[in-house]
């Protein structure tokens, strides 16, 4: 996918099409406990046995995967992500497309940039842990001072780079996260369901386009249709000053729905990590939280 214009659909049908399609290629007959035959030709479940599989005609079931103006019920929805094996997260997904698809398009309205309350930028002066505000679609949109030495140069890039993925999708980035790869499919994933709850929003098309163009890898990534909520994880740094920081990180909602998560990045008691952020910490000039 080079092209901008492709890489976010404006048709929510659309976009609920291409998801079906993915998770029905991806999903092996012998899975479903399906015979795959000696002459297969197609990847994944075909069409008409995903349809016997959930109770559903194939006509009707092919009319989805096409695009065309179905409005699957509930049961349908939960009959398809039985099916098809569906995560939790999968699940919710498939229903906020199918919510997206019945709802009449609306018009186009202008951007109004996310915004940190004076609140959490108290609160982000009280805290010793690296922690960052991310806005729904994954800029960064403040910091503490000690997260911004884990960030390094990336805290003075323009704002509209200053974004998680765009952090990640720097080639350079291997050198401070061994497992960057996979942190960059985690990202698409989060950045994948926030869309999915506001496809029209002006700054996810901006970004999912720009990045499109900018990264193959994000490209080919976004084409998976993969899913993820941003909820806890782990991360892994290769940190100039203090050597190799293993983190876990967890997402806390911010006060307004919906609105920017709190991420912070701990390390456990006692450990060779802990002693490495604290060095780190130490290293630092006390200073305010920063936001762009």
């Amino acid at each position: 996918m080079t092209d901008a214009s492709a890489a976010l659909s404006d048709d929510p049908r659309r976009e609920l099409a291409e998801f079906l399609r993915t998770r029905r290629t991806r999903l092996r007959p012998q899975d479903v406990g399906l015979e795959p035959g000696p002459r297969r030709r197609v990847a994944g479940l075909r069409r008409e046995e995903l349809a016997l599989l959930a109770g559903v005609s194939s006509d009707y079931y092919q009319r989805m995967e096409q695009g065309r103006d179905v409005r699957p019920s509930e049961q349908v929805l939960d009959a398809l992500a039985r099916a098809l094996n569906f995560s939790a997260e999968e699940s919710r997904h498939l229903h906020s497309l199918a919510a997206a698809a019945r709802t009449p398009a609306r018009s186009p309205r202008p951007y109004v940039p996310e915004e940190v309350p004076d609140t959490t930028l108290r609160l982000l002066r009280t805290m010793t842990s690296p922690a960052l505000v991310v806005g729904r679609f994954l800029d960064v949109l403040a910091w503490t001072p000690l997260a911004g030495a884990l960030l390094g140069e990336f805290t003075h890039q323009p704002q509209a780079r200053r974004n998680l993925l765009s952090l990640f999708l720097n080639p350079e980035a291997d050198q401070v996260c061994p497992k960057r790869a996979a942190t960059v499919a985690e990202l698409t994933g989060m950045l994948r369901t926030q869309v999915a709850a506001d496809p029209g929003n002006p700054r996810a098309v901006e970004l999912v386009g720009e990045l499109a163009v900018r990264s193959d890898e994000f490209a080919a990534l976004w084409a998976r249709h993969d899913v993820e909520e941003p909820v806890r994880g782990q991360m892994r740094i290769d940190h100039p000053l203090v050597g190799e920081l293993n983190l876990d990180w967890e997402a806390y909602p911010i006060p307004g729905n919906p609105g920017p998560v709190l991420f912070v990045c701990t390390a456990a008691e006692n450990s060779p990590d802990a002693e490495r952020l604290q060095l780190l910490a130490g290293l630092l000039s006390p200073g305010p939280p920063s936001r762009p």
